[in-house]
This record gives C-alpha cells, sequence and structure tokens, in this order.
C-alpha cells in the first residue's frame, strides 16, 4: 500500500479523495490550515492529521518531515489548496490580486520546492483551471494564478526527472464544491455555467478524483509535466 499526502484536504475534493485514496488501503497525511477536517468517515489507522500554511515555505517543508517520519517514504501528494475569484482586473485590489497568487500558484510552489528537497520516487498533483487556457469573462486573476502552475509543473518535471519526481496538472472546470457554492446556489448563475460546458453540466469531486488517482498509482509512472483537462470540453470545444 501506498502513502500519500493531501494538501486543502478539508474541502470538497480533498474529503472524497481521502475516502477514495483509503478505500483502496492507502495511508493519507491530510493537512489543513483553517477548516477543521472531519473524522467521521476516516479510517484511523489509515489517517494522520496535521496543521499546514501552505503559503510559507517552512510549513509545508515541515509537514513533508513529519509525513516521511510518521508514514515512511511518500509516494504522492496532491496540493488541493485554492481560491476563486471572479472580477475583472479593473475591478481587482491589489489584496485580492497577492490572495490569489498565494493560494493558489505559491502554495502549488511550496509544493514543488519541499518535493525537491525531501520526496523522490514520487508523483505530485497540483491544481489549476480550464481559465487558464481559454479567455473567460473576469477571470484574469485566477487564470494568471492557475497558467504560473501549469508553467511550474512543466519546469519542475524536468528538473527533478532524475529523481523520479512526476508533476502533473489537472485543468478542472466548475466543479460542485462548497467552494464554488457562490454560482452553484445560484439558479441563473448555475444553468448559465452549464450551458457553457459541451457535455451540458458542471463537473463533480469524483470526475476529478478519478483522474488524480490515476496520476498518483504507481503504474502510471511515465506521466509526468503534463496537463489534463477535465472540464467538459469547455476548453477545447465550442
Amino acid at each position: 500500500m501506498s502513502n500519500y499526502i493531501i494538501i486543502g484536504a478539508s474541502g470538497g475534493i480533498g474529503s472524497q479523495l481521502t475516502e477514495y485514496l483509503q478505500g483502496k488501503g492507502h495511508s493519507v497525511l491530510l493537512a489543513q490550515h483553517n477548516n477543521p477536517i472531519s473524522k467521521q468517515s476516516l479510517v484511523q489507522s489509515l489517517t494522520h492529521i496535521s496543521s499546514v500554511e501552505a503559503t510559507d515555505f517552512d510549513s509545508v517543508a515541515n509537514l513533508f518531515n513529519y509525513g516521511v517520519e510518521k508514514l515512511g517514504n511518500i509516494h504522492g501528494v496532491v496540493n488541493l489548496a485554492g481560491s476563486i475569484i471572479l472580477k475583472p482586473a479593473h475591478r481587482t485590489s491589489n489584496n485580492e490580486f497577492e490572495h490569489t497568487i498565494d493560494q493558489n500558484l505559491k502554495t502549488s510552489f511550496s509544493v514543488v520546492r519541499s518535493a525537491g528537497l525531501i520526496l523522490e520516487n514520487s508523483s505530485v498533483v497540483l491544481i489549476s483551471s480550464a481559465a487558464a487556457s481559454v479567455g473567460l469573462n473576469n477571470h484574469e486573476a485566477i487564470a494568471a494564478a492557475k497558467a504560473g502552475i501549469e508553467g511550474l509543473a512543466r519546469s519542475a518535471a524536468a528538473t527533478y526527472s532524475k529523481k523520479n519526481l512526476r508533476f502533473n496538472v489537472i485543468a478542472p472546470s466548475l466543479i460542485d464544491t462548497p467552494l464554488a457554492a457562490g454560482i452553484t446556489s445560484n439558479a441563473l448563475a448555475l444553468k448559465a455555467s452549464k450551458k457553457m460546458h459541451p457535455l451540458g453540466r458542471i463537473g463533480t469531486p469524483r470526475d476529478i478524483i478519478n483522474m488524480i488517482g490515476l496520476l498518483l498509482d504507481e503504474e502510471n509512472n511515465w506521466i509526468t509535466g503534463n496537463v489534463f483537462h477535465i472540464d467538459g470540453g469547455i476548453s477545447k470545444i465550442k
């Protein structure tokens, strides 16, 4: 069985990813900054929980070292930390932009940095967005942050290939999670979003978890430096 670290583990994707991995007998170290992690559905013997400030390099490095201490070899890391902002550039404040970069790009950079320092023979999965590759109204800040993640992963895949560290990115469109509640809880906004997607619906956590599971699986260890668009066709089809 394998050992994994999930950062941003209390969110809609993180909680279901934990159940998915533990259902296969894997051990997980769950890390979150503010929101508490529910223990109700966890397999206690396969669970470790820690806090992390994912924008802080030392905090993330300490988390990785803790994972090695408690679990042994770390076979994969998933960074689910992130945020959403939907505003045109001229209405985005300096603080809003910096927060968006910090929560998305800097957390990913922190994970890559610690992986390069501490891990080998491991898979790192980062999360981008369809907005990084297709022009969407009012997505300037988040598009900039997520596009940076994609470039980061490609470079890291080259830099750390000798350590057999694999870096890949999943680029979803709108996913039905608490983070997206501002859209999904509005009937008109939800209807409009569904119409934007060629497959006629928004995504579910399971859509993303299936691909994360594939990328973490050691049997798929010839995949690195790629961006996988799990987005109902919005980034490729008109």
